[in-house]
């Protein structure tokens, strides 16, 4: 990967060459002619330093032609690979690029899919980080900005789409070429091209100043699952909050969205040509928080329209503007304009997480990173440039009014439309709406990483009223600023039914290490006192030993959103080992069936089995699994026929199930026994669910997958059969998974990952141990010689976290010691580290808990 890394200084440097405002781009590509290669003609004009020199990027198998204003430049000499050289500029410039590109693989530059199902051939681009250089020769920096105008040949069955509106001339031996409006100015990493046989359903929006012409794209074989009627209203939905809310039209002249397969994603914000991830065509049964998670990801690409791809950043080290802002909002769109009114709790309980975890990590940076090269960009799409910086913007907005933040907003739109802009930029705009002094602010939660701590510290006098009341903040040493919050607390009394209902809220700035709370002295002792009440700010919060045993007890009688904070808090004690594993067991038992959020349920039903693999005591995990796994199947049991619950439940059961009885049941549910949970939809994706845990268990063997399969050759099929493939418990198939993923690279990026996924498995660790070493001696030679996302799902999924014992801590700690590595695919490597030693400190915890 290093060949094609780019540094901070080098974009600088090129941009003062280059005048930004100037590039155009003429892109011809011929769809027509091979399954490996297809041609791609650049023809690019720019203003310049006149005498100076710079470089267009492009990574291609063969440059026949570069012409630099009229004189021909020998390739061999100009080319290197990933830049060609550009010497001796003109005040005006115009390069022809005549190039061979290549069709990928793995999900980035052009990627070429055969569907299995009628063997048509389909194909979308996926360029962000730095891959529209894979399909033409461009600047590629956010900076450079251009308007790209596409023509593309293709088979005349095709459809074929891109930003701007195109039409397809006429047929001419099976060929048609498709003219392509000229863009307004963009990023390269937002320009697309989709392609190939796609099913289309279209509908429009009445905008705020025009009519926007919508559009559905997804395989021909997937047709009859898309359901367009809904996917129109949630997108119909987004688009009158967002025009609203922001103050400005929809700027691009349509807006399709296209269903892909093999995406590395779940989408990617192209402007005016959005793709998502095929997996969101549900062809199988789900429960509503898919809906909810797909809804969110649409309003999500939407809200890049503007905040991406209408203004975007200059570098990356701003990439928090296009994410956080889409992340915060795409939620309150969620929330404002849809019918997912919780959408703050689910946000609470999955993203939030995700942020303290990331922000726990040795890697953990500022919100506004400093990013030195792409290397460092392609790993730092994680929880603190996406979920924290969306929790500290709902902060923003609380503290300078949300009227105030939209009108600075809306400014910031104003001056910068279609232009690339940093930090500063839109605070000017901030301070100047809201009046107040951003600086502290932007220095405490943007440029400063680390998470802090709340903690209640009571009194309470004899008649059972608090004498004192403070909250504390910690820090960790390594990061140990304290920071200015605004939070609410809540206090929590028992009503006579068992509910769990606010009696009082304060509201309050707390700074420093000590916080009183002089309002609630002489208040009689709640039940649960619950700090940072509504979620005002970004902390970890902590119970005190009264409200924990409220919360351990009866956190289904909370409303939705505290019992969101109180999951949250006690996830992130379990992972701090201040709760043991079998404690949060007995929590989730007791509390997930009176969860009404499906995306809560989920989530807490994953960091429960996850505290069972990892957090447990070994020797407590037999007996605490059997538990677990038992209670699960009472509960799918008991759930309405049908419902949700009913098949998250089931599917947890299935995960946990380990016994003779359980194992009989699910192969009873495989040969179609419909009494066991009357209700339940044994639909295809269910069955491959039940057939990978018989493997797993040593239950089901190739045969089985061999005929599953054979039901089901599709590509979800297919990536069925290859996690199921790589789960089988055997030193043989373990060895061919190993071979395939690590030492091969022919699996498409879909089968790659399918791959890793199903390599490790708690049941298995015996079988994973002796890869501990040829892992941590293929991460050089995985990060050196594949593309980025393929080494980042080698490296980050083969990692031994599953093991989570001191001896594989120990042997990852000493090799790091010595190894020579890029710093970014050192931090994925830390990472795993600090994932055994934080499992090993939760088993300690376990074993003193008894």
């Amino acid at each position: 990967m290093s060949g094609t890394n780019l540094t901070r200084d080098e974009a600088r440097e090129r941009a003062s060459v280059v005048d930004p405002a100037s590039v155009r781009y003429t892109v011809e590509l011929d769809l027509t002619r091979g399954d490996t290669t297809f041609g791609s003609t650049t023809n690019a004009s720019f203003a310049a330093t006149e005498g100076a020199g710079t470089w267009l990027d492009l990574v291609a198998p063969a440059v026949h032609e570069v012409v630099l204003n009229g004189t021909a430049l020998d390739p061999a000499e100009v080319y290197d690979g990933a830049r060609i050289r550009l010497d001796g500029l003109a005040a005006q410039n115009e390069v022809t690029v005549v190039a061979d590109a290549a069709y990928m693989r793995t999900g980035e530059g052009l990627h070429r899919f055969v569907d299995p199902v009628d063997d048509d051939v389909y194909l979308y681009s996926q360029f962000e980080v730095a891959d529209a250089r894979r399909v033409y020769a461009c600047f590629e920096q956010p900076d450079l900005k251009a308007e790209v105008t596409f023509l593309v040949d293709a088979p005349s069955t095709w459809e074929v789409v891109s930003n701007s509106p195109g039409k397809a001339g006429k047929a001419s031996h099976g060929t048609k070429r498709w003219t392509f409006e000229p863009t307004p100015r963009l990023s390269t990493y937002v320009t697309a091209i989709i392609a190939g046989p796609y099913h289309v359903e279209r509908s429009e929006h009445v905008g705020k100043e025009k009519t926007i012409p919508l559009a559905l794209y997804c395989r021909k074989s997937l047709a009859e699952h898309l359901d367009a009627a809904e996917l129109f209203d949630v997108t119909t939905r987004g688009f009158a909050f967002f025009e609203d809310v922001f103050g400005l039209a929809y700027p691009f002249a349509k807006y399709d969205q296209l269903f892909v397969p093999e995406f590395n994603a779940g989408a990617m914000e192209n402007a005016g040509a959005v793709t998502h991830h095929e997996d969101y065509v549900f062809r199988s049964r789900v429960t509503d928080a898919a809906y909810e998670r797909r809804a969110e990801t649409i309003l999500h690409e939407m809200a890049h329209m503007w905040f991406g791809d209408l203004v975007t950043m200059r570098w990356w080290d701003d990439l928090w503007l296009n994410e956080s802002f889409a992340t915060w909002a795409s939620v309150l769109s969620l929330v404002e304009g849809t019918r997912w009114t919780d959408g703050w709790t689910t946000f609470a309980v999955t993203e939030k997480l995700w942020a303290l975890r990331q922000d726990q990590l040795p890697s953990t940076h500022p919100i506004s990173a400093d990013i030195r090269d792409l290397e460092d960009v392609e790993v730092n799409f994680d929880g603190i440039t996406y979920a924290k910086g969306a929790s500290v913007l709902k902060q923003l907005v609380a503290w300078v009014g949300r009227d105030e933040f939209l009108e600075g907003v809306r400014a910031y739109f104003a001056e910068h439309a279609w232009g690339n802009t940093s930090l500063t930029d839109l605070f000017a705009h901030l301070e100047q709406t809201s009046g107040r002094d951003l600086s502290a602010w932007n220095e405490e939660w943007l440029r400063t990483a680390g998470v802090n701590t709340l903690r209640p510290v009571v009194t309470v006098d004899n008649n059972g009223a608090y004498t004192s009341v403070a909250i504390e903040q910690t820090a960790a040493p390594e990061h140990p600023a304290l920071r200015s919050h605004r939070v609410a607390v809540g206090l929590y009394d028992y009503t006579d039914d068992g509910a769990l209902v606010r009696r009082r809220r304060v509201e309050l700035d707390i700074a420093g290490p000590r916080t009183e709370v002089a309002e609630l002295r002489g208040e009689t002792q709640p039940d649960l006192l619950l700090v940072n009440d509504d979620d005002l700010t970004f902390a970890k919060v902590r119970l005190d030993d009264r409200s924990l045993a409220t919360v351990v007890r009866s956190i289904g009688s909370l409303d939705s959103l505290p019992r969101a904070l109180c999951w949250t808090a006690a996830t992130d004690m379990l992972r701090d080992a201040e709760m043991s594993a079998s404690s949060f067991v007995e929590l989730v038992l007791g509390g997930v069936d009176h969860e009404t959020s499906m995306g809560v349920v989920q989530h807490v039903l994953n960091s429960a089995r996850a505290a069972i693999d990892l957090y447990a005591l070994p020797a407590n995990r037999t007996v605490l699994s059997a538990r677990w796994a038992a209670a699960l199947r009472q509960l799918a049991g008991a759930a309405e026929a049908g419902s949700d619950r009913q098949l998250a439940f089931a599917r947890a059961w299935v995960a946990a199930a380990a016994s003779d009885e359980h194992v009989a049941e699910i192969r009873a549910l495989l040969d179609g026994d419909e009494a066991l949970l009357p209700g339940l939809t044994m639909d295809t994706d269910l069955r491959w669910t039940l057939l990978q845990r018989l493997v797993v268990l040593g239950a089901a063997g190739d045969d089985a997958v061999d005929a599953e399969l054979e039901r089901d050759n599709t590509a979800t099929g297919q990536r069925q059969a290859a996690y199921a493939r790589a789960a089988v418990p055997t030193y043989a198939a373990k060895a061919a998974a190993w071979q395939a993923a690590v030492e091969s690279d022919e699996l498409p990026n879909a089968l790659l990952t399918a791959t890793v996924r199903g390599f490790a498995h708690p049941e298995q660790r015996e079988l994973v141990r002796p890869y501990v070493q040829p892992y941590l001696d293929a991460v050089p030679r995985v990060w050196a010689e594949r593309t980025s996302e393929s080494a980042q799902s080698i490296i980050i999924g083969l990692f031994p976290r599953v093991l989570a014992d001191a001896a594989t801590a120990s042997t990852v700690r000493h090799w790091l010691e010595g190894a020579e590595l890029p710093d970014a695919a050192r931090r994925l490597v830390v990472e795993g580290l600090a994932d055994l030693d934080r499992a090993l400190r939760a088993q300690e915890r376990d074993r003193q808990a008894g």
